[in-house]
């Protein structure tokens, strides 16, 4: 998690000094963009909370091979994790999140109809391995 962590920690460093940079740029050009400084500092935000994520995890788990310098490509072999085989659960997810968005475009009756899909998605993958054909 070391390696990843830094990335991260890079990223943190960059929005840090860019964010302030860009609102006081917009600023000196007559008008303050909020937008753009707004979506700066939520990328910092949540580039953050990654990086703590990333370092407590790292913390937790230890030194993984690609962590070291002597690590070897055999030493993470093995199982990954356990997946489904397919699933139909992702699409509706992901139709669920378009429709919330147009509803903020078109009426925001329409996103009530999206977090009703989102709710009946997250069910589906809550409960995708107690029906159907992979039920334990």
């Amino acid at each position: 998690m070391k390696t990843e962590s830094k990335i991260f920690l890079f990223l943190i460093i960059f929005f840090a000094v860019v964010t302030p940079s860009y609102a006081y740029v917009t600023w000196q050009m007559g008008h303050f963009e909020v937008i753009g400084t707004t979506v700066f500092a939520l990328t910092l935000l949540f580039c953050l909370m990654i990086w703590g994520l990333l370092v407590i995890t790292g913390r937790t788990v230890g030194m993984r091979p690609e962590d070291r310098k002597d690590g070897e490509i055999v030493e993470n072999a093995g199982a990954l994790g356990f997946f489904p085989p397919s699933s139909i659960v992702p699409f509706w997810s992901a139709l669920a999140i378009m429709v919330i968005l147009l509803g903020v475009v078109y009426g925001w009756w329409l996103s009530l109809v999206g977090v009703a899909l989102g709710i009946w998605g997250a069910c589906g993958w809550a409960y995708e391995f107690y029906t159907g054909d992979y039920k334990h």
